[in-house]
């Protein structure tokens, strides 16, 4: 089941800013993570936001093509990767993928990135 719904997209002003306020973070270029545990519970294991910085990327063809290239990556990948530790762990995530890369990269670069990012955020939240 590779979909990406609208409920395992992070919104709502509170989760928004509590994330970016109490949440633990890394780094794995072209992305940043921050994520923390799901203060309340959710019918998916994760919540995920994405996001490109307008100062960085003036042209929002730009933004949105990154943006879905890190959705389509992140769709594809989040069995596998993600919801299975998480479902073992029995703990819900929520978290946002910033793109901070220089320059437009294609798509098998950003999914293998996407690959290592949810394998790291897995060890840290097990951890």
């Amino acid at each position: 089941m590779n979909t990406l719904q609208k409920e395992e997209r992070l919104s709502g002003i509170k989760l928004v800013s509590g994330l970016y306020q109490n949440s633990s973070s890394f780094l794995c270029y072209p992305y940043k993570i921050s994520w923390q545990l799901s203060p309340v519970l959710q019918s998916f294991p994760a919540k995920v936001l994405f996001s490109v910085s307008k100062k960085k990327y003036k042209r929002a063809v730009d933004r949105n093509l990154l943006k879905r290239r890190m959705r389509e990556s992140y769709r594809l990948q989040k069995q596998d990767f993600l919801y299975q530790h998480l479902e073992r762990l029995e703990k819900q995530l929520v978290f946002s993928v910033s793109y901070i890369g220089k320059e437009i990269n294609d798509t098998v670069f950003m999914a293998k990135k996407m690959q290592k990012v949810l394998q790291q955020l897995t060890e840290k939240v097990s951890s």
